[in-house]
């Protein structure tokens, strides 16, 4: 009782603060999408073996590459639901446009890095022939809309050196053509070079603007669109990079109600800085608070449907929309089919019953809820 109360009240105090609004919103922000976490089902296996404990790391146990059948399958739960204008489910889709070019960094004697686009990597994969044309006819169908999650999901100065000093596990998922594996139940380094832009010194700083306008750039090539939201991986980065983001088009940052800024000289240590929704940053953008989170796959047991059916109640109550939290590993199904059919399950129980309470419930996109709070109209 004690526990719940305390859940209760801080589901109230994070929809306090910030832009309001009479409408029902519902935002879903999906993260991951074109990264390689776990390569293979026989990497999973080569690895738990081996005895490293991949299988209590769900992005290890779960996520993978999206395949032919992840989207068909997704695009069908969304499309089963309207809103009150008439329009499917959306999922925003945080997209890493490029992965590490492995052969290249390993024919360059692991001296530099490589990359090559998130496509290139798909022909390389089975049943991802038509992971294209499938996102193409989901966007056009107003089912998914890429948004910028950064070149790579991946620390390239750590990662590097770690390749460079000839670290064991560091080679032993190089060789799979990953970047990381879940080494230790309770590793102090938790984040297993997935922290993209915690930068803990100024030279790494200063290495990052440079990434970011050319991941924007990467996505404009394969999207046909540019970006005008951005997601941190991992919820980590420093301020400074806000100017160069906004540079390039991006007006708006999704996060939670805390951004990690990595502290110099100290590494794995973070700043906390808060953040409310519609708040602007130096530069003139707009912060989107995530309120919400729906992680199957991070929670099997737990009733995620009725979880995420209380925190969207709080945040209608307070004038807010509700932005969902619901990374990509919920629905894939390449290493374990169970993992996504148990995801996409409670995806359609949540949208069917979403729709039911609340028949005036409008979907929209991060980047269409941005716009809408950037024009100041928050009472419509």
């Amino acid at each position: 009782m004690v526990s719940e109360l305390k859940a209760l009240v801080r589901r109230n105090l994070l929809n306090m603060p910030g832009w309001r609004t009479r409408r029902r919103i519902l935002v879903i922000e999906s993260d991951d999408w074109g990264s390689v976490r776990m390569a293979s089902r026989e990497a999973y296996n080569y690895f738990l073996k081996s005895g490293f404990p991949v299988d209590k790391d769900p992005y290890n146990r779960y996520d993978s590459l999206e395949s032919n059948d992840d989207l068909e399958m997704l695009f069908a739960i969304l499309a089963s639901v309207r809103d009150k204008n008439g329009n499917p489910a959306a999922l925003t889709a945080n997209s890493l446009v490029a992965n590490p070019d492995y052969r290249m960094i390993e024919a360059d004697g692991f001296r530099h890095y490589h990359y090559e686009y998130f496509t290139e990597t798909l022909n390389r994969y089975p049943n991802h022939h038509r992971v294209m044309d499938l996102y193409r006819e989901g966007i056009s169908n107003k089912l998914i809309r890429p948004q910028f999650h950064g070149r790579e999901h991946l620390n390239i100065p750590l990662w590097m050196d770690a390749l460079g000093r000839k670290d064991k596990v560091v080679h032993e998922a190089f060789r799979f053509g990953m970047h990381s594996v879940h080494a230790e139940e309770n590793p102090v380094y938790f984040n297993e070079y997935t922290d993209a832009l915690a930068c803990h010194t100024p030279d790494q700083l200063e290495l990052l603007p440079a990434v970011l306008t050319d991941g924007v750039e990467i996505f404009e090539k394969i999207w046909g669109f540019l970006p005008v939201s951005f997601m941190a991986p991992c919820f980590i980065w420093n301020t400074q990079l806000e100017k160069p983001l906004a540079d390039a088009g991006i007006r708006y940052l999704q996060g939670m109600v805390n951004q990690f800024q990595p502290v110099f000289g100290q590494p794995y240590r973070y700043n906390l800085r808060y953040h409310y929704l519609g708040q602007k940053t130096k530069v003139g953008q707009r912060y989107l608070v995530r309120n919400v989170f729906f992680e199957p796959s991070h929670f099997p047991d737990a009733d995620n449907v009725g979880t995420s059916l209380k925190r969207i109640a709080v945040a209608f109550a307070w004038g807010k929309p509700a932005i969902i939290s619901s990374h990509r590993l919920n629905y894939m199904g390449t290493l374990d089919p169970a993992n996504r059919d148990r995801g996409l399950k409670q995806l359609s129980r949540l949208l069917t019953a979403v729709v039911k309470k609340w028949p005036d419930v409008e979907f929209m996109t991060s980047d269409q809820l941005g716009d809408l709070i950037s024009t100041g109209k928050s009472n419509q």
